[in-house]
């Protein structure tokens, strides 16, 4: 701001003095020195500019770090429930695009808006000090602005909203095509999966074009009142020069001053309209952070012996109410017995070990775990007694290190080898090319499946559970594979309680108790010679699956 104030000396103070007869040579001593003073006060800003930039950068994105933990860790005590709701893929890119807005309006717009806000309220300062009348004058259109702000600013929020929720559909395609690339190729999708993109894109493109609409229009808008007023301004303002009303040196720097204001005013628009953005964003952002997490108090659990107590427990998965998955489910499990589920798809065998882990709780009746009510547990320290070997192990895309060492982050490279050789894993793991440092690549796919297994169970090994969950390990292996996987699952469920679901009911003959599931209930109980003697359920299912 003192750049106008110089030029309007070099400009109006000659011209008022030359009107005037002033030597020539005070004009000229007085042009030096405004000249010295423009150039040490530019390297001055230029110095400030630095540091300027840098600071806002610094604390901008140290914030947005403070934001993304904020985020993540919210993410992470969020319930399983949740997830089960969200399109794949569509949280974690509608967060990402949401973060990217506000990190362009912390980076550069708010940083553009505090010079901005300076520029105006120094630069009307003075104009108001050089004439009130046109001050005035000028500053009629400020209620247009606002007003057109506060219309105007709603929609584009609307409008950024809709555009953010249209791109995460978007990357959620992508990211699911990329995640199912074998299956989109086997039945021959590469244009199916073209042409879902594609419209998801157009569908995106329409909604920034309307957002797009709203915003140069707003603009032109603005540029047309601001200028048009500074132009009527400097009008009346020629009359009064010519009047004798204003000298030319105020009006000069009037002029100069009112062009400053009148940038900045029009710079305020697009100020606006990317804060409306970022407002859009930052309210999805916090319907995230708005969603309930899981319990997070709860009494201490760090001993646990592996009692388990069903006790007419009933439910029902939120989005379908109405449908009971598990209707008045009683059982009881001693530390150390190994239970089998066995029964249809669709049964509640699964369901039963979602209960158990406590990822659900809306439910009547009631769950215990060394006679103690689930739910006056803690969540985390409930879940470090238990392990899970699920059908489809999810493998990070790490190397197998880091993969085995997540049963325990704190493990050493001899226990690792270690928990590899009980589940039968470190013979294969040292033919491969890098031993254990072997990268798996996405969710495990350079890892034949019976690998993947005994991976899982080497982890579960190293976290030493009381309680071991085994949900059909072995339903999808080749008979090598499967003896393998059987032989680390004896070593791991010995001196465990251990609840087993399988559909090879060949698997599950040495169980201590096999309880039959159908739609829900429990409908037999008991010795694998028992229940073949009741010539009921079970015995259909093994004759049908020897047939």
């Amino acid at each position: 701001m003192v750049f106008p104030w110089i030029m309007k000396d070099l400009v109006g103070a000659p011209s008022d003095a030359l009107r005037t007869g002033t030597e020539v040579g005070a004009v000229l001593s007085k042009v030096d020195r405004d000249i010295t003073i423009l150039l040490g006060v530019l390297a001055l800003q230029a110095f400030i500019g630095f540091w300027r930039v840098r600071g806002f950068i610094r604390s901008g994105e140290a914030a947005l770090n403070d934001l993304r933990k904020e985020i993540f860790d919210h993410l992470t005590k969020l319930p399983v429930s949740y997830y089960h709701e969200q399109r794949s893929g569509t949280l974690s890119n509608r967060i990402s695009a949401d973060l990217a807005i506000v990190r362009e309006t912390l980076l550069t717009t708010v940083p553009q808006a505090a010079r901005q806000i300076v520029i105006l309220a120094i630069g009307l300062s003075y104009v108001f000090y050089s004439s009130w009348k046109l001050t005035v004058m000028m500053l009629c259109c400020v209620p247009v602005v606002v007003i057109a702000l506060a219309i105007i600013g709603r929609r584009v929020k609307a409008h950024s909203k809709a555009a953010q929720d249209a791109l995460a559909d978007a990357s959620a395609v992508v990211e699911e095509v990329t995640q199912s690339i074998v299956e989109v190729k086997a039945y021959s999708n590469e244009t199916f999966e073209s042409q879902r993109y594609e419209r998801s894109l157009k569908n995106y493109y329409d909604v920034t074009l309307q957002g797009a609409k709203t915003r140069a229009f707003f603009l032109s808008f603005i540029i047309f009142v601001m200028f048009g007023t500074i132009s009527s301004v400097i009008w009346y303002g020629s009359r009064m020069l010519s009047q004798g009303q204003i000298s030319q040196e105020n009006f000069t720097g009037f002029i100069l001053f009112s062009i400053f204001v009148g940038a900045s005013l029009a710079a305020f628009p697009e100020i606006m309209a990317q804060i409306s953005t970022m407002n859009g964003a930052s309210e999805r952002l916090r319907e995230v952070l708005r969603q309930p997490v899981e319990r997070q108090d709860g009494a201490d659990f760090p001993e646990c012996h592996g009692s388990i107590a069903f006790e007419g427990v009933v439910f029902s998965y939120p989005s379908r109410p109405e449908h009971e998955v598990l209707r008045g489910i009683t059982f009881q499990v001693q530390p150390g017995q190994r239970i089998a589920l066995v029964g249809a798809s669709g049964a509640g065998k699964s369901t039963i070990f979602s209960l158990l882990q406590g990822f659900h709780t809306e439910m009547k009746g009631q769950i215990r775990l060394d006679d103690m009510p689930i739910e006056s547990l803690s969540l985390h320290q409930m879940r470090r007694h238990m392990a899970i070997v699920p059908q489809e192990v999810a493998l990070f895309g790490g190397c197998i290190t880091e993969n085995i060492r997540y049963g325990k982050p704190t493990a050493s490279q001899a226990e690792i080898e270690a928990a590899a050789r009980i589940a039968n894993a470190h013979d294969f793991i040292e033919t491969l090319p890098q031993a254990y440092e072997t990268t798996v690549g996405p969710r495990g796919v350079k890892l034949s499946g019976g690998q993947r297994q005994r991976i899982a169970i080497a982890r579960a090994v190293l976290a030493d559970p009381r309680i071991l969950l085994l949900d059909e390990a072995t339903s999808a292996l080749d008979a090598e594979s499967e003896r393998l996987v059987n032989e680390a699952l004896e070593r791991l469920m010995k001196n465990r309680t251990a609840l087993v679901i399988a559909h090879r009911l060949s698997t599950v003959r040495d169980a201590d108790r096999i309880l039959v599931l159908h739609l829900g209930q429990i409908v037999e109980s008991g010795t694998h010679d028992e229940l073949m003697a009741l010539r009921g359920t079970y015995r259909m299912l093994v004759e049908t699956q020897l047939t």
